[in-house]
């Protein structure tokens, strides 16, 4: 274990004690502990010269030095972090005349090399044994000199300064920094740590729904740095995790040089908050990572305004007392008015937007609402596109219906609604709508938010529930959008089941050189299960007309062929079989007008008196 500085002469028992420093360490948060400084302050006296040492974030002393009476030589250290902010790592030294008020060297040093903090401890010269400390470290500001601002603290008792949260101090630094920096976020790729947690009791395998969180996150952009799985009975209730679990993040965080954690499953407030304390980074869960996807997602006016609700009434309970805008460092007398001012216009603030955001959705479910009863008075039925996401909704309607609809093998590549009209082999006349595709876990906020979107689910007179049967889990993945169909109140309507993606299966028994792709009758019977569908391959064209037959059977059984004949003076009920647009043929004999017709089944009893039975 190396010892910086001039170590010459000095006794081979205190060079051993100056190594043991190495073997301290300090918990996550904390400036230092009373083990440690009483240690250096010991070695210091028996020395008469400033001894120096310097932590990491995890606590790990990372370099111990000897310098004279005055100073301290400062080792240089090789840091990873962003330009522009801190560098990770503190420096705590010992003043032998026991004044531990910070000198310009130090204040120098702090600046030079971009310390977290600069600490000096000494004894306190009234009180023997008693042990005082100040601390210098970075605001985040701008002096009036252009300089990079620092502020001091100190001389404090030790156990005040051990009750500074050194972590909290550094996430608050920092996110200055970073909002200072030319770099526009756009610009930094965040580096990403996923992190999950396996109760055994959910639908979906850990790994598996780790792997979907992983496919989120390069969705919006993160570079994955690391994955950490925790099994245990249920969550933590402070940290979500397990404390250890946490404690080998946050080594992680500084090894890996990571900026962001993201948990796969939705956290409280306060758990949100404890973690981001702890860990120094910033801290999401899942729904936060879906919304920022959709966020970026967003082409329509509709679809901006959905998400920035959703954002909202996410963000909301998230609000705390002392955010990452406030120091606690500066709690208490002369704070508290203008911090807890601050907190109750941003929550005034997004009440109002809130309460904005839903009066404008309203106006565009009034609007759909019209374009419904039109819809309806023509007699155009409605087919929805329900699924997970990426299972090839987009690429099915632009098959169907020469749509140019964008669609990309990424999750949520499509979020705004798109409808088109499909006329069917047999000249049968539909709208086929594209809707947002669901996945597991998906926020409630995120389903209320979208409500004038999804109602199209509700509104529809059949759902085309599309699978990708080349993901082993299809059977969840059915499960999650039934799911969200039950809080729809939509999951009653008519389905049919198309199984997309088979072009990745390759057929068993093809010849040698001929790899065909497809299904076999027994996949296909195994995938159906009971289920009224079919397998299709969206990307190919593959039974895409035999499912456009299907539709169109399914129509077919909902209607009625009758033969009718309307007396002269009933001429107002041959008015209503045209305002449901159910006339076929129309012919004129003496009696009255003689018409065929295709009426919905409920209405069969209404014009069954003028029905004309053949012989």
């Amino acid at each position: 274990m190396q010892i910086n500085g001039d170590i010459q002469n000095i006794k081979q028992h205190i060079v051993k004690r100056l190594e043991g420093l190495y073997e301290k360490t300090v918990p996550i948060g904390q400036l230092s502990t009373h083990e440690l400084n009483s240690e250096m302050l010991e070695v210091t006296h028996l020395l008469g010269r400033e001894v120096a040492v310097y932590l990491n974030r995890q606590g790990k002393v990372l370099q111990v030095s000897v310098g004279d009476t005055d100073t301290v030589d400062l080792p240089e250290f090789k840091s990873r972090r962003a330009e522009g902010k801190l560098t990770g790592i503190r420096c705590i030294h010992t003043h032998p005349s026991g004044d531990t008020r910070l000198s310009e060297p130090d204040l120098s040093s702090l600046r030079r090399l971009r310390f977290d903090c600069m600490a000096a401890i000494g004894f306190r010269a009234d009180r023997e044994g008693e042990i005082v400390g100040s601390l210098g470290f970075f605001t985040g500001d701008v002096a009036e000199d252009g300089t990079e601002a620092l502020s001091t603290v100190g001389p404090l008792p030790e156990r005040a300064l051990h009750m500074i949260n050194l972590t909290y101090l550094i996430t608050v630094v920092n996110k200055k920094l970073s909002a200072r920096s030319t770099k526009t976020t756009a610009d930094e790729t965040e580096r990403a740590l996923l992190a999950g947690l396996d109760c055994g009791k959910t639908l979906w395998p850990i790994d598996e729904s780790m792997a979907e969180l992983e496919r989120l996150a390069d969705t919006a952009g993160a570079v994955i740095v690391g994955k950490f799985i925790q099994r245990r009975e249920k969550p933590d209730a402070a940290f979500f995790l397990g404390r250890g679990k946490v404690a080998e993040i946050a080594m992680e965080v500084q090894n890996r040089d990571a900026t962001l954690l993201i948990l796969d499953d939705e956290l409280t407030p306060s758990q949100q908050h404890n973690l981001e304390q702890m860990l120094g980074i910033k801290v999401i869960d899942r729904t936060a990572l879906i919304l920022d996807i959709f966020a970026q997602r967003a082409r329509t006016r509709e679809g901006k305004l959905q998400v920035e609700l959703a954002q909202l009434q996410y963000n909301l309970p998230r609000l705390g007392g002392q955010g990452l805008v406030l120091s606690r460092l500066g709690g208490g007398i002369g704070t508290r008015g203008p911090g807890e001012t601050k907190l109750e216009v941003d929550r005034r603030r997004i009440y109002a937007r809130i309460h904005d955001l839903e009066a404008q959705i309203d106006a565009v479910q009034k609007n759909r609402h019209l374009h419904r009863r039109r819809r309806k008075l023509s007699r155009i039925p409605l087919v929805a596109l329900v699924g997970y996401t990426n299972a090839g909704k987009s690429t099915l309607l632009n098959k169907l219906t020469g749509a140019e609809v964008f669609a990309e093998d990424k999750l949520f590549a499509t979020l705004d609604p798109t409808t088109r009209h499909l006329v069917l082999p047999e000249k049968q006349e539909i709208l086929l709508t594209d809707t947002v595709g669901f996945i597991q876990k998906l926020p409630h906020t995120l389903v209320k938010a979208f409500r004038a979107t999804l109602e199209e689910v509700q509104e529809a007179d059949l759902l085309l529930h599309v699978v990708d049967c080349s993901n082993e889990n299809y059977e969840q993945q059915i499960e999650s959008v039934v799911e969200v169909l039950k809080e729809l109140d939509a999951v009653d309507k008519p389905t049919l089941y198309v199984f997309n993606k088979a072009d990745r299966f390759a057929v068993p028994d093809a010849a040698p050189g001929q790899a065909r792709k497809g299904l076999t009758p027994a996949q296909e019977a195994m995938m159906l299960h009971g289920r009224e569908g079919i397998c299709v391959s969206a990307r190919t064209g593959a039974n895409l007309l035999a499912l456009q037959q299907l539709i169109e059977h399914f129509f077919s059984e909902q209607q009625v062929q009758m033969e009718l004949l309307i007396p002269f003076a009933q001429g107002r009920l041959l008015t209503e079989l045209h305002e449901l647009h159910a006339v076929r043929e129309t012919d004129y004999c003496e009696t009255g007008t003689r018409v065929k017709v295709s009426l919905p089944a409920s209405k069969r009893a209404r014009f069954e008196p003028y029905e004309i039975h053949k012989k």
